[in-house]
């Protein structure tokens, strides 16, 4: 089996020019912005609907995101993106992720993934895949939780990877809200290749790509009404053995990498919606007038202003934190949990606390402000519900 050809429309030969040490990152985070305010938020819903239409203009937002010299930003040089460093890029996360999908349209949605890959993939892996991801050729996505086993438990993972005579792999079960798993062109599976449930040992990651015979897409799993996850199903899909990732059994510590990042890569992000639904409130506030006056002069008003602004002043130096203990090297387990947790509860309350200050315009399809709640409602239940991350850092504490 070898690489394959993409479905994607973007041509393989676009790179990014690699930016210089001379870079002003306070210049190119207002760019950034920009661009998300100019051109992302205005497609919001052609994006957030799929389909044909949304295919054509994501695609020509990331042509322009090119042109804006705004593509792959942290992504490495060598294998085409413009090298910005973990810690200038954080800088400029929240302003990209003030929009979910700034961070697609601007190519940096693939960070996980090839930092993954880039670590622990084989250099067939290396070679075949990360060039093309970086430019956006291909599409990747990661499946680890299934329909009938708790997703805060990977030890239960049923999914079952068997070794062939050859060294290849065959993958037979299932995994859900695999997020933009129909559009991807490989996504990596969690899957046991060794002992049983409820071992941690013999957990391996596997690359596979979509068009292997057997891989199914079985049906779009809408999170409180709007699309993007998706359940798959593994049915003998033979994998090459040069796609495993990382070494036999080790899922779990790559996993949990992998995990850390992301979460503080959501949270970043979270913040940066948050700042958008307070300015929506704080815009309402000042022009909404009343028979007794502005609605910026009511107490009530201006205690949802004030309790926003303390919510989202006092997560922001927990992600930042989390974000430079990551960006070193450094473990950040308990800063990303606390990180993760405060930046999800910030970006419900904020948006309910904006939806509030509008009324019953807060409520309908003129405002941002009903799909910022939706995503602050799955934030509490992304990457892990809160329970587990109270639980996992009160315990690391108390040792």
């Amino acid at each position: 089996m070898t690489p394959f050809t993409s479905h994607s429309a973007v041509p393989a030969t676009t790179a990014s020019r690699p930016l210089g040490p001379e870079v002003d990152i306070a210049e190119l985070r207002a760019r950034v912005a920009a661009f998300v305010a100019e051109s992302v938020v205005p497609q919001e819903d052609v994006l957030d609907a799929g389909g044909p239409r949304a295919a054509v203009i994501s695609a020509e937002l990331r042509a322009a995101a090119r042109t804006a010299g705004l593509w792959a930003l942290p992504l490495p040089v060598e294998w085409g993106g413009q090298g910005l460093s973990f810690a200038d890029y954080i800088c400029l996360a929240e302003a990209e992720g003030a929009s979910d999908h700034g961070p697609a349209i601007l190519g940096s949605s693939s960070l996980l993934d090839v930092s993954m890959l880039q670590r622990h993939g084989s250099h067939r892996v290396r070679e075949g895949y990360l060039k093309r991801l970086v430019s956006g050729e291909l599409r990747a996505a990661y499946a680890m939780t299934e329909p009938d086993t708790p997703g805060t438990d990977p030890a239960m993972t049923a999914t079952r990877a068997t070794a062939e005579p050859d060294g290849s792999w065959t993958l037979t079960g299932r995994k859900w809200f695999v997020s933009g798993g129909a559009d991807a062109d490989v996504i990596t599976v969690l899957a046991r290749t060794d002992g049983e449930a409820p071992s941690r040992d013999g957990l391996t990651l596997l690359l596979v790509p979509t068009d292997t015979p057997g891989f199914r897409i079985v049906r779009e799993v809408p999170v409180l009404g709007v699309g993007g996850q998706w359940e798959i199903e593994l049915d003998r899909v033979r994998v090459p053995g040069d796609h495993v990732i990382g070494d036999l059994g080790r899922a779990l510590a790559i996993a949990g990498e992998r995990l850390q990042l992301g979460r503080t890569l959501r949270c970043l992000r979270w913040l940066g919606q948050a700042e958008r639904a307070y300015a929506l409130m704080c815009d309402r506030a000042r022009g909404r007038t009343q028979s007794r006056g502005p609605l910026a002069e009511r107490q009530l008003v201006q205690q949802h202003v004030f309790e926003s602004l303390l919510a989202i002043r006092g997560t922001r130096p927990l992600v930042h934190k989390a974000a430079a203990l990551i960006s070193a090297g450094h473990d950040a387990r308990v800063e990303a949990g606390l990180a993760k947790v405060a930046a999800a509860r910030t970006l419900q309350q904020v948006a309910d606390s904006a939806i509030q200050v509008h009324g019953a315009a807060g409520l309908g399809p003129d405002t941002a402000l009903p799909r910022l709640l939706r995503t602050g409602r799955m934030a509490r239940i992304l990457d892990g519900p809160d329970e587990l991350h109270i639980e996992a850092v009160a315990r690391r504490v108390l040792r």
